[in-house]
């Protein structure tokens, strides 16, 4: 059972030891970077949060999507409420990326300098395709189709035609190239160095989750072209 969950996964694995190791020496040479508290919570433990949180969401996502693709485990124990407790689960590990890094960057403020207005400008800029993104995803796209419902009812969602609509229209890697441009706003914000630093780690590491396991899925459920 556990070989196709983790198939493919190795790559994830060892990049996942490289930014650790990146993180690691970071800290170490930028005594400034993990300056700072929340609540009485020093910056290296809001920091050890929201590096785990995109670790933690992407292995659940892993695991669920294979489990049921290849073996149907989460509807044969749960049936119709399967996907929606997978949801459930989704929602709330998702959300606790950008929650993270806004306390991160609350925790870690004024570590860096730029320009009031720049620093605007560039959020703007950052915020206004992964707005059109969330908009095409609710219009276009379908939100069960972006939790993954295509791994529950695999028969059906071969058959349906790619998304060519919205944002879709000029690339169908959105959610990857843009929805995590969200991320960067409160480090550039508030001025955050390990809030930035975190928000990279997520953008870089959706793409390990895009390559090794969405893509093999993808070919596994809709066919290689």
């Amino acid at each position: 059972m556990w070989k196709k969950v983790f198939k493919n996964q190795t790559w994830p694995f060892i990049v996942l030891g490289i930014s650790l190791a990146v993180c690691y020496i970071s800290i170490d040479q930028q005594t400034q970077l993990l300056r700072g508290e929340l609540w009485g919570i020093p910056t290296l433990w809001w920091y050890v949060f929201a590096f785990l949180s995109p670790i933690i969401h992407q292995l659940y996502v892993l695991i669920c999507w294979r489990l049921e693709l290849h073996y149907q485990a989460i509807s044969n124990r749960f049936g119709k409420n399967g996907f929606k407790l997978f949801k459930v689960g989704f929602a709330l590990l998702i959300l606790s990326r950008p929650l993270l890094i806004v306390l991160l960057a609350i925790s870690n403020a004024n570590t860096f300098t730029i320009n009031p207005t720049l620093s605007l400008a560039l959020s703007i800029l950052f915020l206004i395709p992964s707005v059109y993104l969330f908009y095409s995803v609710v219009k276009y796209f379908g939100m069960d189709r972006a939790f993954g419902i295509d791994h529950f009812q695999p028969q059906h969602y071969a058959k349906q035609p790619l998304v060519n609509q919205g944002i879709f229209k000029y690339t169908s890697n959105g959610m990857y190239y843009f929805g995590f441009l969200v991320l960067w706003i409160p480090g550039i914000l508030l001025q955050s160095q390990a809030a930035l630093l975190i928000a990279l780690f997520n953008h870089l590491y959706i793409w390990v989750h895009y390559y090794f396991t969405e893509l093999p899925d993808i070919e596994e459920i809709y066919g290689k072209d």
